[in-house]
């Protein structure tokens, strides 16, 4: 019997660690004395760093799971507490000879697995673990001198040019155990201890991950290149919850895409821009690279020496931010948008990202933390190297001369304001034009536009100034 712990890969099909499960079962002893015995463990330790939308997205996207299971006539095993004593107990009461699951590479998940890993031993219990989430494992491409990149660009000229696994197909349906009332009853969000929350969540699952990956393959892929930094064009995949969770595999999507660059009659830009779309699956991979070398980055800088900035504690500042009323009509927008689905752009992300690093001089970890709570996507790996890149504190991070200028930016990828009208009502009878002069507007002319929106919170160039100073100060330039 082989016992098959499900985390981050909330799937059946693309599962490499399901499949390595399947890969030892007999099939001269099925249906009775053999077989696979799915479970999922509600892990409070690991609960503890997660917010209401990514908890709602999780559940739903197991109870899709458990459905997948039962339509195969077998259940999906539903635990809650410590994993390292439940699942000896699990493969103790079953008579499991061997336990599975997929690697996970963030400092936590690290040293969970270990303990998970020795406590088996302890019991005599077998046990494996697969490579699932990235293509290469860490330590798989490195520098000349075997070290690990710290440089994207020649991370990913690699990565690009080794061949990777295809998708693989789920276990026949007579590998699993068949249900004989093993599955408890799924938690209520409530009962875990977070609240429905009130975004407008993208449908969570596998169905509506490959129906996203479909539809982007289709048509958003071949404009990628030239539109993804455009909010309102509709041109990204949508489908980060969908890696984050494993609803779907990520072998099943860059398969997808090499199928759209082999489409009979596209444009050499068109397959340009769909390998920029696989350049994003490599920052992924990089990501989780970095923080499996360097767990510590998760509340550090990568960059010790910018460990000597002095970020500024403003609680009210900092409020304004989360709430989107800074001023900044592109900024506010996308917290808002944040707030309201759970979901934000990535141009947006880095965009409000820099304003609070490099505007408001607030500590990426604040944003970094606001983020883990709002976002249904969060993910150790890329939520952390998105925000050190735009904090300049992380590796091949932007630098910290390079700050973003909140409307130049909103004028040059929000030129109509569709996207900010969208998430700024006040702001929807204001031309375009006007909302991107907002923080040259007098008070005079803002009341005479009969809105609610508030002035800007701080003077973007002075902030500036502000801001180049503090990382001089602290790399020791001043």
């Amino acid at each position: 019997m082989q016992l098959y712990w499900h985390r981050s890969d909330l799937r059946g099909v693309d599962n490499r660690g399901l499949a390595e499960a399947a890969s030892a079962v007999s099939p001269d002893l099925l249906p009775d004395a053999d077989g696979i015995i799915p479970v999922f463990i509600f892990d409070d330790n690991a609960l503890e760093h997660d917010g209401n939308a990514r908890v709602q997205y999780m559940l739903e996207s197991i109870a899709e799971l458990r459905s997948w299971y039962r339509d195969r006539d077998s259940d999906l095993l539903i635990a809650r507490g410590d994993p390292v004593s439940i699942l000896p107990e699990l493969a103790s009461t079953h008579d499991v000879d061997r336990v599975v699951w997929n690697r996970e590479y963030s400092g936590f998940a690290q040293s969970r697995d270990q303990q998970v890993a020795d406590a088996l031993t302890e019991h005599d219990i077998a046990h494996c673990s697969v490579r699932d989430s990235i293509f290469f494992e860490p330590g798989s491409i490195t520098t000349n001198k075997g070290e690990p990149y710290s440089v994207y660009t020649y991370f990913w000229k690699k990565w690009r040019d080794r061949e990777k696994n295809a998708p693989i197909d789920a276990p026949d349906a007579d590998m699993f155990v068949p249900d004989e009332g093993i599955g408890d009853s799924l938690p209520t969000i409530d009962s875990l201890g977070f609240e429905e929350p009130t975004a407008d969540i993208q449908p969570a699952g596998t169905n509506a991950a490959r129906n996203r990956l479909s539809d982007f393959c289709a048509d958003g892929i071949y404009r990628y290149d030239d539109d993804r930094d455009y909010p309102s064009r509709d041109a990204v995949s949508r489908l980060s919850a969908d890696l984050s969770f494993g609803t779907i595999g990520v072998r099943d999507v860059h398969a997808a895409t090499v199928a759209a660059a082999e489409v009979d009659g596209i444009t050499d830009a068109e397959a340009e821009s769909v390998e920029e779309f696989q350049s994003q699956l490599a920052w992924r991979e990089f990501y989780t690279h970095v923080l499996y070398f360097n767990p510590e980055v998760v509340t550090e800088n990568y960059k010790s020496y910018e460990n000597g900035i002095q970020w500024r504690d403003d609680p009210a500042a900092l409020q304004a931010w989360k709430d989107g009323e800074t001023g900044y009509p592109i900024v506010d927008a996308g917290m808002r948008q944040l707030k309201s689905e759970a979901y934000m752009h990535n141009r947006l992300r880095m965009i409000v990202a820099s304003f609070l690093t490099k505007d408001l001089l607030i500590d990426w970890r604040e944003g970094y933390g606001h983020f883990r709570q709002y976002l249904a996507d969060h993910n150790i790996a890329n939520n952390n190297g998105g925000w050190q890149w735009a904090a300049s504190t992380g590796t091949d991070a932007q630098p910290y001369f390079r700050i973003f200028n909140p409307m130049t930016q909103g004028e040059r990828y929000d030129p109509d304001a569709e996207y900010i009208k969208q998430y700024v009502p006040e702001l929807r009878e204001v031309p375009a034009d006007t909302i991107h002069e907002w923080h040259e507007l007098s008070p005079t002319e803002r009341a005479r536009l009969d809105t609610d929106y508030p002035a800007p919170i701080v003077d973007h160039s002075k902030q500036r100034e502000k801001a180049l100073e503090m990382f001089e100060t602290a790399r020791g330039d001043a």
